[in-house]
């Protein structure tokens, strides 16, 4: 014990030593920062107009820091399609099983009703993360590079869809000759929707009016392709 603790003084309040700063557990860490920001500026610019000095800078450290976490911008662009990659399989895993339990199950599940609650997924996947439509968009300006994203993190999910449609017209649940061509036309369709509501800018208004629209419009889609003749169209 000190002589000012003997003489019942309050200790002198201790000075912390300099250094870094303490550590907030619940901020993001650098590396998420660096996937948020370069996720964005690979949307808005692509692969070729940004450099890790620009990423460097958005993220407010130095580019040796980001070289520390993603030693070439080509592991960093493969980063950003992984994550969003993540955040969708976890999305659609859901529907996507809930479709081929209706196509296996004895008797047939609802497989017209299973395709609407997937398509549901997907447009709400893309209007809460609509980064996601102009990083691919700016990846398929050029369909032949960087071809292995679309096999390690499109392609899979698309892939199962396809196999479920396909098994369901094999069970005469469905008519689906190309199952391929549907899959990919629905996510055009989806992707062009979200870019048609950037091109908009700020109109909540219209934004939330050609939601709607497009939303109908996919569930049309499905009704018409699937539904039995005569059966009413669902999902509105």
């Amino acid at each position: 014990m000190s002589e000012s603790e003997e003489a019942g003084e309050a200790p002198a309040p201790r000075t912390r030593r300099r250094g870094r700063p303490p550590r907030d557990d619940a901020a993001p860490s650098t590396r998420d920062r660096v996937l948020a920001e370069a996720t964005a500026l690979f949307a808005r610019h692509g692969a070729d107009g940004v450099s890790m000095r620009d990423i460097a800078a958005r993220v407010g450290i130095d580019v040796s820091s980001v070289h520390h976490h993603f030693p070439s911008k080509a592991s960093l662009y493969d980063a950003c399609f992984a994550r969003v990659f993540e955040r969708e399989q976890a999305t659609l895993t859901p529907p996507v099983r809930a479709l081929l339990a209706a196509v296996r199950s004895e008797p047939p599940g609802d497989v017209v009703g299973a395709a609407h609650d997937l398509v549901d997924a997907f447009v709400d996947f893309l209007d809460e993360y609509p980064q996601t439509t102009f990083l691919w968009l700016r990846r398929w300006l050029d369909p032949t590079l960087h071809l292995s994203l679309d096999e390690a993190y499109s392609l899979p999910i698309y892939g199962e869809i396809e196999r479920a449609l396909l098994e369901a017209a094999t069970r005469g649940l469905v008519v689906e000759p190309t199952p391929h061509i549907t899959v990919r036309s629905l996510v055009w369709a989806a992707h062009g929707h979200v870019t048609a509501l950037s091109a908009r800018g700020g109109d909540a208004v219209t934004a939330d009016r050609e939601r709607r629209e497009f939303r109908a419009y996919a569930h049309r889609f499905v009704d018409r392709l699937y539904a039995s003749p005569g059966a009413g169209a669902s999902g509105g």
